[in-house]
């Protein structure tokens, strides 16, 4: 029997005594509970007869994730070339550059003609009774001659020079809109930096001191005097590329250009004539010049005519036409005692290097 205090079916399940002590192993204190995950299923999973009793959560994950690490890759990847590139001084300056581009130096003389100057209304009659019969049309008398690579300059880099130069001389001295209109644009994009001060100098305040000569940069003509007969100029001459040093090339241009003018305004039963001018120029290219398709040019030779010595020839050129002789006097005078000036100079065109009609 039981003891007086106990119920007759014995001390029950779960109260003080019994089997107290037999699950008192399993009962959970407070901060069990608090961190323990709770999982609450939701109405379809309760009914469902085949859920399972307990889902699993996925498991937390340790450690960087992809994306991070692909970050920190990217990073060092970028550092490290950071480093080899400022190692290596791309952007160093090339310890082979050229010499300061020298200043123009100019030599321009009028050629007069010793008698009346010929014309024909037939500008095909006049190249072809003259010493420009033979004489290539345009930029094809400008020919490039085979380049061939120097000690420190490359075939390709020769030819570049040639090219810079053949250019020059096709837009000073071929084109209508420099030839008779007061163009220089298409020459000065073509110069050394440099020597722009120069050239600019020169169209604004001419002077005949051997430096600022617009007729030394290029050819043109005074157009309330004369205009151009025919646009298919006579051109022959030559083209020759030397090292002069290890950092530059030079390039010497000879070109004889025959023109067919006639007064502006004139109506086609005008007669024209011709006119010739010969120029040599020295062109001078550093690797840089080269890179910008630029030159400097540091002399220039020209030689023109039919003129009158007693026009001023420095602006530019004011053409004889046919009929007309040259005016009586001389160039303007020399002072020997003015430094930094030019010797005037004129000389006397031969009659061969007239047509004959």
């Amino acid at each position: 029997m039981g003891g007086p205090g106990d119920p007759p079916e014995g001390t029950p399940e779960g109260g003080p005594g019994g089997a107290e002590d037999e699950y008192r192993s399993v009962v959970f204190d407070e901060s069990f509970v608090r961190a323990a995950r709770l999982q609450e299923f939701s109405a379809q999973e309760r009914i469902a007869d085949h859920a399972p009793a307990v889902r699993r959560r996925p498991p937390r994950r340790r450690g960087l994730s992809r994306q991070a690490l692909v970050l920190v890759f990217l990073i060092a990847v970028a550092f490290g070339t950071a480093i080899y590139m400022g190692a290596r001084h791309p952007y160093q300056t090339p310890a082979t550059s050229g010499p300061p581009a020298e200043p123009l130096r100019m030599t321009v003389i009028p050629l007069a003609p010793q008698g009346k100057v010929p014309g024909a209304t037939d500008t095909e009659h006049l190249y072809a009774n003259s010493p420009a019969a033979q004489f290539r049309i345009g930029a094809e008398g400008v020919p490039l001659p085979a380049a061939r690579r120097t000690a420190h300059f490359s075939d390709s880099q020769v030819t570049n020079a040639l090219s810079i130069a053949k250019d020059y001389i096709v837009r000073s001295a071929l084109y209508p809109e420099v030839l008779t209109g007061d163009q220089t644009r298409p020459v000065r994009v073509l110069l050394d930096p440099e020597q722009l001060d120069q050239f600019d100098q020169s169209f604004a305040h001419p002077a005949a001191d051997g430096r600022h000569a617009p007729t030394g940069w290029l050819v043109r003509f005074d157009p309330s005097q004369a205009e151009l007969a025919d646009r298919k100029i006579r051109v022959q001459g030559t083209l020759q590329a030397a090292e002069t040093d290890s950092s530059t090339l030079e390039v010497t241009a000879d070109h004889t250009f025959v023109y067919a003018l006639r007064a502006t305004g004139g109506e086609k039963s005008t007669e024209a004539s011709l006119f010739t001018v010969r120029r040599e120029l020295h062109f001078r290219f550093d690797r840089e010049d080269l890179r910008l398709h630029q030159a400097q040019l540091v002399v220039s030779y020209v030689q023109a005519g039919p003129l009158s010595c007693a026009d001023d020839s420095t602006n530019r050129l004011h053409p004889l036409l046919a009929g007309q002789t040259a005016k009586e006097g001389g160039p303007a005078g020399t002072d020997p005692y003015a430094t930094g000036g030019a010797t005037a100079l004129c000389g006397s065109l031969a009659v061969g290097s007239q047509p004959k009609v």
